[in-house]
C-alpha cells in the first residue's frame, strides 16, 4: 500500500539512495553544473554520516534488521550491510534503496532494452556503447546508469550525484504519485530512471493508473527557442508537501515553475485528489532552492522555518521609519495564494505571511487547536538564521510526530528546539541507548535526532531532501 496524507504521520516506508561513487567523481570545474557548491569527501559522508541515517531509519521502520546487531555491522569495514549487491545487505522492504529498485526492474529484458535505448538517447551515446550496455548484467548496468562509470572504471557519461536527494524524484499525494520533472539537465537521467522504476516495479503496480506526469504544454515546441527555456514546466519534490489529507503545498522557486504548478492544480482537482493547493512563491535564490529548505513541519502544531521569510519581527519594525522616507528595508518577500476546489468553482485565498498559512493548516486542516509553535532557524538570531538555513536547519524528516532527523551542526536551531520543549540527541548516542534498551523508538517523543553532517551539509540538502516517503500512518 502507498499512501501519504501528511508530513508528520508515522513513517512506514520510504525510498532512499546512499551516496554512490558518482559523488566521488564531482570535480570543481563541473560542481555547479552538477548542482553542487563544493566537492565532498565520499568515505566520510558514507561511513561517518549517512550510515547513521540508514541505521536510524531501520531502527524505527524495520528494527529487526539492526537491533542488537550494530556492533557487528559497524565492525565490518567493507560496509557490505549497506550495499545492495552484497549478500550482507540489509534488504528491507520498508527502507527501500533506489539502486535495488532499479536493479530489480533491469532483470526484465523488455524493460532493460527500453531503458538502455532511453538512456542512450538522453546521453547521446554511440551505437557501440549501446551494444556494450546490452551485454551487461543487471547489477553492472544499474551501477553504470547511476554513477556513469562501469565497474571496470570506464566512464560513459556524467554521474547523477543528486540522486541522494530522493525527495525530488516523486511525491505521493494520498494514493496517487506525482512524477517530478527536474529543472536542470544534470538531473534528466535521474528522472528517467525514476520513471521506469515507478511504472515497472511490482511495489508500484497497485498505483500504475494513479501516476501523474508533468508534461510540457502542447504548444511549447512551437515557441521560438529563446522563449522555450522561460516557459518550461518543471517540478521538483522539495517544492511539494502533503501537509494534510485535503491539502497540498507547491513551491514556485528556482526549480519549480508556475506552469508546472498550474498543471498540478488542474490534474489534482480534476480527479478530486485534494481540495486545496497552496502555491508559495519564494525568492529564486540558490540559498533557498525549494520550499522545504525554508520550512518543514515537526508536529501538527510545530513548524521550523527561516525567520527572514516569515513575519517581520518587532525588532525589524524600527526600520519602518526609513521605509516611510523612501528607503526600502532589505526584507525577503514571498507570495502565497491558496486554490480551493468547491462545487461552484475554484476559489482563491491569499496569506500575508508564512506563519498565518502554517497556522491555518494546523487548525483548519488538521483540526489541532493547541498553541502553534514556530521554531526559527538559528533561534531567530542574526546572522545564525541564514547561516544555519544554508546548512539545512529547516530541512527535517519526521519519522513519527514530534520525532525528526536534523543536522548536528545547527547549534542555534537546536537551542531553539530545546526552548520549544524538545530534547536533542546525537544519532550515535541515540543508537547506543536503543541497543542498551535505555530508550526505544516506540516510546520516544518530542526529540530532534542530530546526524553528523560536515560532508552531508555541503551537498546542500537535509534529511527531508534525502527521503521519498511512500507510506505514513494517517493522522
Amino acid at each position: 500500500m502507498l499512501f501519504v496524507s501528511s508530513e508528520v504521520g508515522t513513517l512506514q516506508r520510504l525510498i532512499i539512495h546512499s551516496p554512490d561513487s558518482g559523488l566521488g567523481k564531482v570535480v570543481p570545474s563541473k560542481a555547479q553544473d552538477w548542482l553542487f557548491e563544493d566537492i565532498v569527501h565520499l568515505e566520510t559522508m558514507r561511513r561517518d554520516e549517512y550510515d547513521y541515517y540508514v541505521k536510524i531509519l531501520l531502527y524505527f521502520l524495520d528494527s529487526e534488521k539492526v537491533k542488537g546487531k550494530l556492533k557487528k555491522i559497524d565492525a565490518d569495514k567493507t560496509r557490505n550491510f549497506y550495499k545492495p549487491d552484497k549478500k550482507q545487505y540489509f534488504n528491507s522492504d520498508k527502507v527501500l534503496e533506489f539502486e535495488k529498485l532499479l536493479n530489480d526492474i533491469l532483470k526484465n529484458r523488455e524493460v532493460r532494452v527500453q531503458l538502455i535505448a532511453a538512456v542512450c538517447a538522453v546521453e547521446e551515446c554511440a551505437y557501440s556503447e549501446q551494444q556494450q550496455f546490452m551485454a551487461m548484467n543487471p547489477t553492472d548496468l544499474t551501477k553504470t546508469f547511476i554513477t556513469g562509470t562501469t565497474p571496470d572504471g570506464e566512464m560513459f557519461f556524467p554521474p547523477i550525484p543528486n540522486l541522494i536527494f530522493t525527495r525530488d524524484i516523486g511525491i505521493v499525494v494520498n494514493d496517487h504519485l506525482i512524477l517530478n520533472k527536474p529543472a536542470r539537465l544534470a538531473r534528466t537521467r535521474e528522472s528517467l530512471l525514476a520513471k521506469y522504476v515507478f511504472f515497472n516495479h511490482p511495489i508500484f503496480k497497485e498505483i500504475s493508473d494513479k501516476i501523474i506526469e508533468i508534461i510540457e504544454d502542447e504548444h511549447h515546441f512551437l515557441l521560438p527557442e529563446e522563449e522555450q527555456d522561460g516557459r518550461q514546466d518543471t517540478l521538483e519534490g522539495g517544492d511539494v508537501m502533503m501537509v494534510a489529507p485535503n491539502h497540498l503545498f507547491v513551491g514556485i522557486s528556482e526549480r519549480t515553475t508556475i506552469e508546472a504548478a498550474r498543471q498540478v492544480i488542474d490534474k489534482l482537482f480534476a480527479k478530486n485528489i485534494v481540495q486545496k493547493v497552496t502555491l508559495i512563491k519564494i525568492p529564486q535564490k540558490r540559498d533557498y532552492m525549494h520550499i522545504d529548505t525554508i520550512f518543514t513541519q515537526i508536529k501538527r502544531n510545530v513548524w521550523v522555518l527561516l525567520g527572514s521569510l516569515g513575519k517581520i519581527s518587532d525588532e525589524n519594525k524600527k526600520y519602518q521609519v526609513w521605509a516611510d522616507l523612501g528607503q526600502k528595508p532589505n526584507f525577503e518577500e514571498l507570495k502565497i495564494r491558496q486554490f480551493i476546489n468547491k462545487e461552484d468553482g475554484v476559489k482563491t485565498r491569499d496569506f500575508e505571511n508564512l506563519e498565518d498559512l502554517l497556522e491555518s493548516v494546523t487548525k483548519e486542516d488538521l483540526n489541532c487547536y493547541e498553541d502553534v509553535k514556530f521554531v526559527y532557524s538559528g533561534n531567530g538570531e542574526f546572522p545564525y538564521g541564514a547561516r544555519e538555513q544554508w546548512t539545512d536547519s529547516c530541512n527535517l524528516l519526521v519519522i513519527k510526530e514530534g520525532v525528526a532527523v536534523g543536522y548536528d551542526r545547527n547549534d542555534k536551531t537546536s537551542e531553539a528546539f530545546r526552548k520549544a520543549g524538545f530534547q536533542t540527541i546525537r544519532a550515535a548516542d541515540l543508537l547506543e541507548k536503543f541497543e542498551r534498551n535505555e530508550l526505544s523508538p516506540e516510546t520516544l517523543t518530542d526529540t530532534i535526532i542530530l546526524l553528523p553532517s560536515a560532508e552531508l551539509s555541503r551537498a546542500r540538502g537535509g534529511s527531508h531532501c534525502m527521503s521519498m516517503p511512500l507510506n505514513r500512518v494517517n493522522l
